[in-house]
């Protein structure tokens, strides 16, 4: 067993990682959870106790062990149906030994709100599997507080970027994006600022209850893209209208591009008791440049 004060971190991808550092130098070695042989030597190198574990193999799901165990789930769910299976049979096996949840959802759950502003009171209203998958999972995690009075956090998290999370490489292929005047809003957070949030959601004395982990300045989905080039000295990206988009946009990008919703952070600063390092993307972009990179 780890000590009831050791954090869990279970899917440790690029954000994991960012918490493990975060962890390590305050003193705290965490518990990694990662599916593949890359994240957990990667987690390692971060300074965690790291375990490869595949979440969907019930042998080496049943061969953890919690007592006490605070956890930040960061798992994605499966890539297709409109459920969270994998997250549920986590719970299944191990909620008994859990005393805390974070879980990381995602925005999607809201589904098009048509650019309106919109906060934690928004009923949810997903229109894709993906933004249903994600809405059962915070089901599955509501039951489990209920089941075992577990406290948990749901951090409904947008799009995630970072001076090394641009979207350089698409913008270097010239790949289209919708007409800016036609294009939705969307919302971002720098992955720093996440990894803090879900540290805080994981120690702050609020449970079962929903965030929005956002920086609170939405733009235009093409807007990020136009600033984003003009940052690194790259040719802006061509427009097309959202009847050519069809047809030229990737059916992911597409998807992104056809629900709009603009999501202020208020009761994620309020309830945390938090302040972004980095409050906007112009931030980010001035850091970046600084370094002279892009240009």
């Amino acid at each position: 067993m780890q000590r009831l004060d050791t954090p869990w971190i279970i899917g440790c991808g690029d954000i994991g990682r960012r918490i493990v550092r975060r962890l390590v130098a305050s003193g705290i070695t965490p518990v990694a959870v990662a599916r593949s042989e890359s994240s957990v030597d990667a987690a390692r190198d971060a300074g965690a106790v790291a375990r490869r574990v595949d979440l969907d193999d019930d042998g080496a799901v049943h061969a953890l062990a919690f007592d006490g165990a605070r956890v930040i789930y960061l798992a994605p769910p499966p890539g297709e149906g409109a459920r969270d299976p994998r997250l549920a049979r986590f719970l299944d096996r191990h909620g008994n030994g859990i005393a805390r949840l974070v879980l990381v959802s995602t925005t999607g759950v809201y589904g098009d709100c048509d650019g309106a502003w919109i906060d934690e009171d928004t009923p949810p209203a997903p229109h894709t599997d993906r933004g249903r998958r994600r809405l059962d999972a915070e089901r599955v995690v509501a039951e489990w507080s209920v089941r075992t009075g577990g406290g948990h956090v749901v951090l409904r998290v947008p799009g995630i970027y970072a001076e090394d999370r641009l979207p350089e490489a698409r913008l270097r292929k010239g790949l289209p994006v919708l007409v800016e005047s036609e294009s939705g809003y969307t919302n971002r957070i720098h992955a720093e600022d996440l990894a803090r949030v879900c540290l805080a959601a994981l120690d702050a004395d609020c449970v079962n209850l929903v965030l929005n982990a956002t920086d609170g300045h939405p733009s235009r989905m093409t807007t990020y893209f136009l600033r984003v080039a003009d940052a690194l000295g790259l040719p802006r990206p061509p427009e097309v209208s959202l009847h050519e988009a069809r047809t030229v946009l990737s059916p992911a990008m597409l998807s992104y591009a056809l629900e709009s919703r603009r999501i202020g952070n208020r009761r994620l600063l309020e309830v945390l008791d938090i302040t972004l390092e980095y409050p906007h993307l112009e931030a980010t972009l001035a850091r970046r440049t600084a370094r002279g990179e892009g240009r």
